[in-house]
């Protein structure tokens, strides 16, 4: 069986980073909301994690769910969250841009990686989302990215063997592919052999019943269903008014 060279666990609790630490993860990407995707998770998570987990902590920059194109108070959110992933001892940050025509936004990546200055670099799977992978891998190697995270443009890695090989090939040594999205622990070792990549992206989670006694029926917390990345939850200033009366 083909050892990984590095096995990233994405993780949104602390549960889940004390796991990683005692199962021997590389890598930890540090997140909010995985049912989202992954967003940028908080500086006191990112404190204790990097308390419990001796290996290298790459934290999530993604100021929300939804698409991948970003306002300009939004691009200012992800560069103080940049800094802050440096100052609470994260080693690399994660983060992904893309055009309204699904191209590579090559300025503001290119404005990230130096925000990010020595911090490692992945990009993440709004790689999925963009126009042409083959071009856009192109792009990312030009800007300098050190990864970047992909199923292959499919809902899941397994369902983009084929296309993840293409890229592996398509890769060489100028960029690290990192497949992910939906594999199974138990697949980590069919994923590598078909793609020849040497990394892998996993969360490696089950469901683990929760500790309370006590729950209220018919309440719920979250929405009973996700938006995908062509839809984005907005106030409107308009409902605002009317809540207030006007």
């Amino acid at each position: 069986m083909k050892r990984p060279a590095a096995i990233e666990i994405c993780v949104d609790c602390l549960a889940s980073v004390e796991a990683c630490a005692a199962g021997g993860a590389d890598r930890i990407e540090l997140c909010a909301g995985l049912v989202e995707g992954g967003t940028t998770p908080s500086a006191g998570f990112l404190r204790e994690a990097r308390r419990l987990f001796p290996g290298k902590i790459m934290m999530m920059i993604r100021p929300r769910g939804g698409d991948f194109l970003y306002s300009p108070g939004e691009i200012e959110i992800m560069i103080e969250d940049i800094r802050r992933a440096r100052d609470g001892g994260a080693d690399g940050v994660v983060f992904g841009c893309l055009t309204a025509d699904g191209e590579i936004d090559a300025g503001l990546t290119e404005r990230l990686i130096a925000v990010a200055d020595d911090l490692d670099v992945t990009f993440h799977r709004a790689f999925d989302a963009s126009r042409d992978l083959a071009a856009s891998l192109e792009t990312l190697i030009r800007l300098g990215v050190p990864r970047v995270l992909t199923s292959g443009g499919a809902a899941t890695a397994l369902g983009g063997l084929d296309t993840l090989a293409a890229l592996v090939r398509q890769a060489g040594q100028r960029i690290v592919i990192l497949p992910g999205g939906g594999i199974a622990a138990a697949k980590v070792a069919d994923v590598l052999a078909a793609t020849g990549a040497s990394e892998c992206h996993l969360s490696a989670r089950e469901i683990t019943p929760s500790p309370m006694r006590f729950y209220r029926a018919g309440l719920a917390m979250g929405a009973a269903t996700v938006p995908d990345e062509r839809e984005r939850w907005i106030a409107q200033a308009a409902l605002v008014r009317l809540a207030r009366g006007g």
